[in-house]
C-alpha cells in the first residue's frame, strides 16, 4: 500500500507527539477537576479500569486502522469498507475535534493570560480568595477572553501549517520532556505541605459510597478524552507511521504515560487544594486557583509558575495540533500544497465558533442550553457523547469490517509479540468495549439501572 507522504522521523517523535496528544488538558486540567467534583478516589479507581480495559484496546484499534489505511481519518474507513458509509466515523471525529478545539482554546487563552500576569507581577502576594476573584475577573472579561483564546488559535495554525516534521514533531520533541521536569518540581513542593494527608487519601482512597451513574459516565469520558480515542485522531496520526513500528508497544507506553501525568497532576492539586482550604469540587478553574496559590508560597514562586505555565501551554498546544491535523490531513488529502490555506481557514472557523464557549463565564454566563453554558454544553457533548459514541463505532468497525487476518498482520508488524496479545486485544474490543460503553450510556440516560 502506497505511503502517506508525511512520515514521522522518529518513533520517539510519533511517542512525544501522540502522548502530546493524549496528555495535554485531558491530564493536566481536566482530570484534577472533573476528580474532585466526581468523589476524588472512586473516580480515579474508575479512570483507570476503563483507560486500561477500554481506552488502551480502542488505541490500538485507532493504530491499527491508521497505519493499516496509510489515510486520513476519512478515507482510512473507505480502505477497509469501500461503498459503505463508515467513513462517517472519521467525519463525525472530524466534527467532535472541530467542537473540542473550539472550547480547549478557551481554556488555552486562560493559560496565555495568566503567563502574561505572571510576567508583570499580578500574579504575586495575594490571598487565596484573591487568587479566585482574579480569575474571575479575566476570564469573565471579553476583551482578555478572546484576544488571548484567538492568540492560541493562531500559534496552533501556524505549527501545523508547517507539517508533521517541521511543525507537530519537532515542537512536541522540545515540550513533552520539559513538561514532566516542571511536574515534579510541583510536586515536590505540593508534598511539603501541611496537610497533604486529607489531599491524598481524597485522591487515592476509592470511596464508593457516593458512587452514581454520572460519575460513571464522566470515568468513561474523561478515559477517552485522557488519551485521544474516539475521534479518530490517532487513526490521522499512525498513518504517519512505517511498518516497522511496534503498535501494541507504542500504545503501551502512551497510556502509561498519560496515567502518569494524570497522577502527578492529582499529587500536585490535592494536597494543595486542602491545605490552602480550597474546595476540590471548584470546577474548571481549580488549576488557576490553587497553582498560583501553592507557587505564591515558595521561595522565587513567581518564576516557577511561569516555568509551570508554560510547560503547561505547550502540553496544550501539543493536544490542539492533533485536533487541528485530523480535519488538515482528512481535507488536503497529503497534499502539501493545499496545507497552509486549509489549515489557516480551518482554524479561523474554529475560532469563530468558540467565540460564544469563550464568553461563557461573561456576556453569556446567563445563556443556557439544558441548564448549560456554551462551553459546559460542548465539553459534555464531547466527552460523555461525541467520544464514547465514535469509541462505540470504531471498536465495532474493527471486530466486524476488518479481515481478522489483516488485524493479526498489522498487530504484529514491527512487533515481537503481537501474536500474543491478539486474542485478548480482540476480545477486549469486540466485547468488553462495546457493551461497558452501551451500558454507561443506557445507565446515564436512565434505560438501565445498575
Amino acid at each position: 500500500m502506497k505511503q502517506n507522504p508525511e512520515q514521522w522521523t522518529s518513533k520517539l517523535g510519533f511517542i512525544l507527539a501522540t502522548a502530546g496528544s493524549a496528555i495535554g488538558l485531558g491530564a493536566i486540567w481536566k482530570f484534577p477537576y472533573m476528580a474532585g467534583i466526581s468523589g476524588g478516589g472512586a473516580f480515579f479507581f474508575i479512570f483507570l479500569l476503563f483507560t486500561i480495559f477500554i481506552g488502551l484496546p480502542i488505541l490500538l484499534a485507532e493504530f491499527i486502522i491508521g497505519r493499516g489505511a496509510q489515510k486520513d481519518a476519512v478515507s482510512a474507513y473507505t480502505v477497509f469498507a469501500p461503498n459503505t458509509r463508515w467513513n462517517l466515523i472519521g467525519i463525525l471525529g472530524m466534527v467532535t475535534c472541530f467542537i473540542l478545539l473550539s472550547f480547549y482554546s478557551v481554556v488555552g487563552g486562560w493559560i496565555l493570560i495568566y503567563l502574561f500576569q505572571t510576567l508583570t507581577g499580578n500574579l504575586s502576594g495575594l490571598t487565596d480568595q484573591g487568587y479566585g476573584d482574579l480569575f474571575n475577573h479575566f476570564i469573565a472579561n471579553p476583551a482578555f477572553a478572546i484576544s488571548a483564546q484567538f492568540l492560541f488559535i493562531a500559534i496552533t495554525i501556524i505549527v501545523v501549517a508547517k507539517g508533521i516534521q517541521k511543525g507537530i514533531e519537532k515542537t512536541s520533541k522540545i515540550m513533552m520532556p520539559a513538561l514532566f521536569i516542571a511536574f515534579i518540581i510541583l510536586i515536590i513542593r505540593s508534598l511539603t505541605l501541611s496537610n497533604i494527608g486529607e489531599g491524598l487519601a481524597f485522591f487515592l482512597y476509592p470511596d464508593f459510597s457516593n458512587l452514581s451513574s454520572k460519575t460513571i459516565l464522566f470515568a468513561l469520558g474523561q478515559s477517552f478524552f485522557s488519551i485521544s480515542v474516539g475521534v479518530s485522531v490517532m487513526v490521522t496520526y499512525s498513518s504517519y507511521l512505517s511498518k516497522n513500528e511496534d503498535l501494541p508497544k507504542s500504545a503501551f507506553t502512551i497510556v502509561m504515560m498519560n496515567i502518569f501525568i494524570s497522577i502527578l497532576a492529582g499529587l500536585a492539586i490535592f494536597p494543595a487544594v486542602f491545605s490552602f482550604n480550597f474546595e476540590p469540587t471548584e470546577g474548571p478553574g481549580l488549576l488557576f486557583v490553587v497553582l498560583p496559590a501553592v507557587f505564591n508560597q515558595m521561595p522565587l514562586g513567581s518564576i516557577f509558575l511561569f516555568i509551570f505555565l508554560l510547560l503547561f501551554l505547550f502540553a496544550t498546544f501539543t493536544s490542539a495540533f492533533s485536533m487541528l491535523e485530523i480535519i488538515v490531513a482528512a481535507v488536503t488529502k497529503g497534499d502539501s500544497i493545499k496545507r497552509r490555506k486549509v489549515t489557516w481557514v480551518t482554524g479561523i472557523l474554529i475560532f469563530i465558533v468558540g467565540i460564544p464557549a469563550s464568553l461563557s463565564y461573561g456576556l453569556l454566563s446567563d445563556f443556557t442550553i439544558l441548564g448549560k453554558t456554551v462551553f459546559d454544553l460542548s465539553d459534555y457533548l464531547v466527552s460523555n457523547i461525541l467520544m464514547p459514541l465514535g469509541a462505540l463505532l470504531i471498536s465495532i468497525f474493527v471486530a466486524f469490517k476488518i479481515p481478522r487476518k489483516v488485524l493479526l498482520e498489522e498487530l504484529s508488524s514491527g512487533s515481537g509479540y503481537g501474536k500474543r496479545l491478539f486474542a485478548v486485544w480482540f476480545l477486549l474490543i469486540k466485547y468488553v468495549a462495546p457493551i461497558a460503553i452501551i451500558i454507561v450510556f443506557l445507565d446515564a440516560i436512565g434505560l438501565l439501572k445498575l
